[in-house]
């Protein structure tokens, strides 16, 4: 067969020679083939015809119509779907070894005949107009902090035009989240930019009727109109319209992976440490961003006067029980306060209570619904006086500030069962008024010793401030050589033989 590059050396030596045996020789062909190319000028690649017709028989041809009137009606019903009705249809014409065959005619008929598909449209970004954010779940990554694992969101802010991204950590997509996070990102950014673009947050976006009207939550427009924004939310299912952030979702992601990859680990012995290290790697990111983001500065508008409030307030009577009900989940205040109102500051990580102008609880916030958080130091006055309620308390695995403190309860039930209760809210009872700290250390001492769990032993230890040997203080006694001389020496035994 005679390639392209023969003709081209077939034509610049008949250039130099008009002799056309000695070109065709040199080039590598007869003088039948060298006249051909030479009369027609064209490369034996652009001689070639292209393929129209099929090599084989085509197996669907018979039952195509059908095919085509199923796709027509629903294109999306899969090549394998349509092969096994086909299956059905036809008992024994067609075998498994012809689905791939079926899928390419599938695929053709997709590209050829079948419905258009969505196109997505690149847009030119301008500096300071849009800024997009969004939560993202960084869970995936095996953050621990103390060895526990840090199950976690990170509130991702990113301006659309230079890339600039920022962050915080946060566990729910609740409107305290996006309030604290957004306002942390602009006074970082030092400025405002015109619109902010974000999914359809229930924090964010409420649905109105039946038929799916939405608009912003009153207060997410509050927040927005603190600072200027106008507002943008994306269709529903549709993540390419908040393309800018969902794309530096994954980048971050990546980002982070390796930066823990080079750190050596994902331990960190506090949450702050951790943040430190997203602040380093958000700096990192952005040091490549800056022409484009002076650019975006000199556009921004200024920030308010102020921040706005990033909590929400609740007022709320406190029961019976010492507890109190935010966001269907069970906190508890002091007994001091039943029947009082309080006011709850809600933030995205904990919740202020307040009484009479003075703060007077900050309480971690709980994940989720359906949970409680009951502080023993809040009930214990009275619970110590009703013993008997302790057994089928609805909280009373809350009443275990340790492991150490259930343990202690454990061994005083199969020692002493009907005493059990009454004796523990004692040893509780010294924990809230002297030390938890030193009751624990306490238990681990007489339960070490194998000594009877007694609130006299335990109130004379931490109220004499003894003196109690570390978990890790082992005494290692020292070992006597002389027993490996002896198993040295040799033994006679009755054979005669020594050993």
């Amino acid at each position: 067969m005679v390639t392209d590059k023969q003709v081209r050396r077939l034509m610049k030596l008949s250039q130099e020679d008009g002799n056309i045996a000695i070109v065709a020789a040199k080039a590598g062909m007869s003088e039948n083939t060298a006249r051909k190319y030479l009369r027609s000028g064209e490369l034996p690649s652009q001689c070639k015809k292209e393929r129209t017709w099929r090599t084989r028989e085509d197996p669907f041809e018979t039952v195509w119509d059908k095919i085509g009137e199923k796709l027509e009606e629903n294109p999306g019903l899969e090549a394998k779907t349509l092969f096994e009705w086909l299956q059905r249809e036809c008992p024994g014409g067609y075998s498994d070894g012809q689905l791939r065959t079926f899928q390419r005619r599938i695929k053709q008929w997709r590209a050829l005949e079948g419905p258009a598909k969505e196109v997505y449209f690149t847009q030119n970004h301008s500096p300071g107009k849009l800024c997009e954010s969004d939560f993202t779940d960084m869970s995936s990554l095996g953050i621990t902090i103390q060895g526990a694992c840090f199950e976690h969101l990170v509130y991702h802010f990113v301006l659309t035009y230079s890339n600039w991204e920022t962050g915080s950590v946060c566990f729910s997509e609740s409107f305290e989240s996006l309030s604290s996070g957004m306002q942390n990102a602009l006074w970082e950014l030092g400025g405002v930019p015109e619109s902010h673009r974000t999914d359809k947050l229930s924090a964010a976006v409420q649905r109105l009727d039946k038929e799916g009207k939405e608009e912003f939550t009153g207060r997410y427009q509050a927040l927005l109109r603190h600072y200027g924004l106008g507002g943008q939310k994306i269709q529903t299912g549709k993540a390419n319209e908040n393309g800018d952030i969902e794309q530096r979702h994954h980048r971050l992601k990546r980002a982070v992976e390796q930066a823990l990859l080079l750190r050596g680990g994902r331990e960190f012995s506090t949450r702050g440490e951790y943040e430190g290290f997203l602040r380093k790697l958000f700096d990192q990111l952005n040091a490549g961003r800056r022409d484009r983001f002076r650019e975006e500065l000199r556009t921004l508008k200024s920030l308010p006067a102020r921040r706005l409030d990033d909590h929400t307030p609740f007022t709320v009577r406190v029961g019976p029980t010492s507890t109190i009900r935010i966001k269907k989940n069970v906190y508890s205040v002091h007994s001091r306060l039943i029947g009082e109102e309080v006011n709850v500051r809600l933030h995205a990580d904990n919740l202020e209570v307040w009484y009479a102008q003075r703060r007077i609880e900050v309480i971690p916030r709980l994940r989720g619904e359906g949970k409680h958080r009951v502080q023993y130091r809040h009930i214990i006055d009275w619970l110590v006086r009703k013993p008997g309620a302790f057994e089928n308390y609805r909280y009373r695995e809350d009443m275990f500030p340790t492991s150490r403190f259930r343990m202690a309860y454990d061994l005083l039930k199969e020692r002493s069962p009907e005493r059990a209760s009454r004796e523990y809210l004692k040893i509780l009872h010294l924990a809230a008024k002297e030390s938890e700290a030193g009751v624990d250390n306490a238990l681990r001492w007489l339960m070490d010793g194998e000594r009877p769990i007694k609130v006299e032993e335990v109130e004379a230890i931490v109220l004499t401030n003894q003196r109690i040997p570390g978990p890790t203080a082992v005494q290692v006694s020292e070992v006597d050589l002389s027993v490996y001389d002896r198993l040295l020496t040799t033994v006679e035994v009755s054979d005669g033989c020594q050993r």
